[in-house]
């Protein structure tokens, strides 16, 4: 099965490569907790999963009642990395999906360089990216906007309207048509399937049907 159509597969990374967005979600409520602004891990999915670091930092200002100060997040990055080290483990299904595919791909995330580096090589996938690594740290605007979607198709020469997106979030999947992108929305995660549903996108549940799924969609 190929992908013809299309010119270049775009994945994200959390959730859709590397299985961390349970993790992180956990360790969400309990950087919240212990920032004295509880959120449910449901409304971590509902709210947070998949957006700018702008989005999230405005919902916990909000929900405290105070701005964050400079430099809040230090003491906790040890929280992830430690829950990370112990825990992260590749999507179900990704690398035979990868595996199969016979076009360009890359990842464009709204993740950090140094934790999607960090991430994909505890995996076993970074080198099946290198060089191919986009991150909202490399436009002005995170997802929802389609800057790092867009960013990515024009630094690897491909038409937008010629590439597929697979993303696992609500913010992800309105990036994608924003750009002008095919979007795949995975709901084999922790977004439900209703809410990665719209125009233009195709939603799934098992990473080993995605290259089927672009092979029909191209």
């Amino acid at each position: 099965m190929t992908a013809e159509g299309f010119e270049l597969v775009i994945f994200d990374c959390d959730g859709v490569l590397v299985d961390s967005e349970r993790i992180a979600v956990q360790v969400d409520a309990l950087v919240f907790a212990d920032l004295g602004c509880a959120f449910t891990e449901t409304e971590i999915v509902e709210r947070l999963v998949g957006s700018s670091a702008e989005v999230w930092r405005a919902a916990v200002e909000e929900r405290l009642g105070r701005p964050l100060e400079e430099g809040w997040e230090e003491p906790y990055h040890s929280w992830y990395r430690d829950a990370l080290d112990a825990r992260l483990t590749v999507v179900d299904g990704i690398t035979e999906a990868l595996d199969a595919l016979t076009v360009p791909s890359c990842v464009a995330s709204n993740g950090g360089h140094r934790w999607m580096r960090r991430n994909l090589a505890r995996t076993g996938l970074f080198e099946r990216f290198e060089g191919r690594i986009f991150s909202a740290e490399d436009v002005s605007r995170g997802k929802p906007e389609p800057d790092v979607f867009l960013h990515a198709a024009r630094s690897m020469g491909a038409d937008p309207a010629r590439c597929a997106v697979v993303e696992d979030s609500a913010y992800g999947v309105r990036a994608a048509r924003a750009a002008g992108m095919r979007a795949f929305g995975y709901a084999g995660g922790l977004t439900p399937a209703a809410r990665l549903a719209g125009p233009g996108t195709v939603v799934f549940d098992d990473m080993r049907n995605l290259p089927g799924l672009l092979a029909a969609a191209a």
